[in-house]
């Protein structure tokens, strides 16, 4: 079985829930197509979504540390907008 189909299968562990922080892109579609439109501008002007300075905007716009900047794009990149490099 392969670790998705492993992982997937697994039940939640008891106390376990899901970030507050992920979550409130699931709840809000319309935060996760404002950020993916935020990194396309910062792609055109040859900046990588997930570079220092990219990171650096999306923790002072969404009032977050430098981790949950970088957890927050990677989410919203990886469901929301797979062309953003």
């Amino acid at each position: 079985m392969g670790l998705a189909l492993g992982l997937a299968a697994m039940p939640a562990a008891p106390g376990w829930s899901a970030s507050p922080l992920l979550e409130s892109v699931k709840q809000n579609p319309a935060l996760a197509r404002s950020l993916c439109g935020r990194f396309k501008e910062l792609n055109a002007q040859g900046i990588s979504a997930t570079s220092r300075s990219s990171i650096d905007v999306v923790a002072k716009e969404q009032g977050l540390s430098q981790v949950d900047a970088e957890v927050l794009a990677t989410y919203v990149i990886g469901l929301h907008c797979p062309d953003v490099r």
